[in-house]
């Protein structure tokens, strides 16, 4: 059977993952099926390079969020891809990361299939995979952690989430959009018992220009990102992988070295 690909299938969703920010880390599908969009809805945070790989004649439609401020709502999204397919168009939804990791991809199919269209979804590198490999912190390593978890930061009820388990000996804890909250993300965990001194790492605009990854402890973690000014986008690791990578502890280096160049 002809996938969604097939250049004579119109009327139609492709959800695309760019990745962490890096053009190069968009798979070889990504790149051939953004040269087929009539119609590119995309997040706000998406480099330009992968945008210039629509036709020129694309439409590109912005819908990107940020912190307090939606240029759309999620159904408002869903509504203006299913109208767009509608048309006939081949329509690229374009998200940061994998689809399917905080990216409310699954929501997206859902509405499409509800509204009885076809849809693809073309994986990407996550924004805990890419950060974490540049780097050089393995999320899972036979020694030191066998299990790996993700969960949001800024998802509705933090305190009445159950994180118990999730960080500590043996396992690694991925946070995603939990600058803002990070002083409570720090205090929930050593409620639940994490150590205070348990390492941690903030791996800050990840595989893009000026990225920056820092080390310190858990109890240290909410000073830190007030004391570095850390910005979105930005993932949180929590775990005794984090001794494991030199290049945190360099790229920190290099951050405080410039800084008091700068100075």
């Amino acid at each position: 059977m002809a996938t969604l690909l097939d250049p004579h299938a119109h009327g139609r969703v492709i959800l695309v993952g760019a990745g962490p920010g890096d053009p190069g880390l968009l798979t070889v599908r990504a790149v051939e099926a953004m040269r087929i969009a009539d119609i590119v809805v995309h997040d706000g945070l998406i480099d330009p390079c992968v945008l210039d790989l629509a036709p020129a004649s694309a439409q590109r439609i912005s819908v990107g969020k940020q912190r307090a401020r939606h240029t759309l709502p999620q159904e408002a999204i869903n509504a203006l891809i299913v109208a767009h397919v509608k048309t006939g168009a081949i329509v690229i939804r374009l998200k940061g990361g994998d689809p399917f990791i905080f990216g409310r991809g699954g929501e997206e199919v859902e509405a499409v299939r509800a509204a009885g269209l076809r849809v693809e979804v073309i994986p990407g590198v996550s924004a805990a995979l890419g950060c974490a490999a540049e780097a050089m912190l393995p999320l899972t390593h036979r020694d030191h952690s066998s299990a790996v978890s993700f969960v949001a930061g800024q998802c509705k009820g933090l305190a009445d989430q159950d994180w118990s388990g999730l960080a500590g000996q043996g396992r690694t804890l991925v946070i995603y959009m939990g600058v803002a909250t990070a002083s409570d993300i720090a205090d929930k965990l050593m409620a639940d018992g994490v150590a205070p001194d348990m390492p941690v790492a903030v791996l800050e605009r990840g595989t893009q220009a000026g990225s920056r990854a820092m080390k310190t402890l858990l109890a240290d973690l909410g000073p830190m990102v007030t004391r570095e000014e850390v910005g979105s986008p930005a993932v949180i690791v929590v775990g005794e992988v984090v001794e494991l990578s030199d290049a945190v502890d360099k790229l920190a280096r290099w951050a405080r070295i410039a800084e008091e160049t700068a100075a």
